[in-house]
């Protein structure tokens, strides 16, 4: 490649220094590793946290809302599911009302060790909110939204 060619190397340090997108994937990974960290010890990960909270609704939801409340598809959604079914946290069960669509159903077991993570999630909830410099939890929390529409 020819010289003239090349992205100048300021042109990088700017890109590393002012892209959201590398931003807010550095932090995404490092919320993920430290909450990882935190729930390990019952065998959970954060991801798992995340998909069995959002099953924790008076009614058993159907895989599309919630696929699209953690921002996956289908696919990656019933991947993420086996391990949970494997251990007997999580159903999947036929829809009464569609038989061809599939409700999920947090099972006692899975409430159970849903309950032992809250404390664990809020805990390290608190101590990464009362890291932020601005101490403006609620106005980060409004910007992701707003850019995850």
């Amino acid at each position: 490649m020819s010289n003239e060619r090349l992205i100048p190397f300021s042109t990088t340090i700017h890109v590393r220094d002012t892209c959201l997108c590398l931003h807010a994937q550095r932090a995404a990974r490092a919320l993920a590793r430290r909450f990882d960290t935190a729930l390990k010890a019952l065998g959970l990960t954060n991801g798992q946290f995340s998909l069995m909270m959002a099953l924790n609704r008076p009614e058993p939801p159907p895989m599309g809302p919630v696929a699209h409340l953690l921002a996956m598809d289908r696919t990656t959604l019933t991947a993420a599911l086996k391990p949970l079914a494997r251990r007997g946290w999580v159903s999947v069960e036929p829809d009464p009302k569609d038989k061809r669509g599939r409700r999920l159903r947090l099972t006692e077991d899975g409430i159970a060790v849903l309950s032992a993570a809250l404390p664990i999630w809020r805990d390290t909830h608190a101590a990464v909110e009362a890291e932020l410099s601005s101490g403006d939890a609620d106005s980060l929390r409004r910007d992701l939204m707003e850019i995850s529409r």
